[in-house]
């Protein structure tokens, strides 16, 4: 009876057998690693949800600068009538050249920074792709180019800016008044072009390229001109 008791008692206060450590270890790894996979998973969809808002905002940012500057182009017969005093040329020039078209105008689009500062609105506006030169032939983005004052050459000069980084496209429509139809390409410097004239509506179209695992993004809209003839305050008619 004694003897009962007694292995009893060490069946009472035996510990785990080895076997029982091991898969208990191993159930918790597998609790363990499912737990971080769903953590994981998690992070991962949080971060290009992130991404994918990111550049939502950058193309949906240059969509409307490009929109707000095109529609404050403007043209001008404000020249002297002698042609060695002309120190501007103020123009509108498209120019196709697919998938990354360009365009250059002058418009009211110039933002003074310093208070005071001797400085018209007015500004060459010019917005075409470059190749990021850290990465060449493998990345173009949107840059955005500003010349102040107007000066003779309406498409150089300036300082460049890239507005959107890693672009695919970068279209450009004018929609002619004359004959109702659009065009890729448009030059109000030419006679036998546009002479003097701005497109009755621009088509802008842009898409962004997508991040790894990321579908690429486009962006379009159409902006209208409000200023279609030339300005031509105090010449006689």
């Amino acid at each position: 009876m004694a003897s009962m008791r007694r292995r009893q008692g060490r069946a009472r206060t035996r510990g785990m057998t080895l076997l029982e450590i091991l898969v208990s270890m191993a159930i918790l790894a597998m609790m363990s690693l499912l737990i971080y996979g769903a953590f994981d998973s998690m992070s991962r969809g949080i971060k290009g949800e992130e991404v994918r808002s990111e550049r939502g905002r950058e193309g949906r940012d240059a969509l409307l600068r490009i929109s707000r500057e095109l529609s404050s182009a403007f043209l001008s017969m404000h020249n002297p009538q002698n042609i060695a005093l002309i120190t501007r040329n103020v123009a509108f020039i498209g120019q196709h050249t697919a998938p990354f078209d360009r365009v250059d105008f002058v418009a009211f689009a110039h933002r003074r920074i310093v208070k005071d500062a001797r400085e018209s609105d007015q500004c060459e506006v010019g917005y075409s792709a470059a190749q990021d030169p850290e990465k060449k032939g493998e990345k173009m983005d949107l840059v955005r180019r500003e010349q102040t004052p107007v000066d003779q050459d309406p498409i150089r000069g300036g300082v460049v800016n890239v507005l959107a980084e890693n672009i695919e496209l970068f279209s450009l429509k004018y929609l002619d008044a004359n004959s109702g139809m659009w065009t890729d390409t448009w030059d109000s410097t030419l006679v036998n072009a546009q002479y003097n004239r701005l497109p009755l509506e621009v088509k802008i179209v842009i898409t962004l390229k997508g991040r790894p695992g990321l579908d690429p993004t486009t962006f379009t809209t159409k902006v209208m001109q409000p200023m279609l003839a030339p300005l031509s305050f105090g010449i006689p008619r």
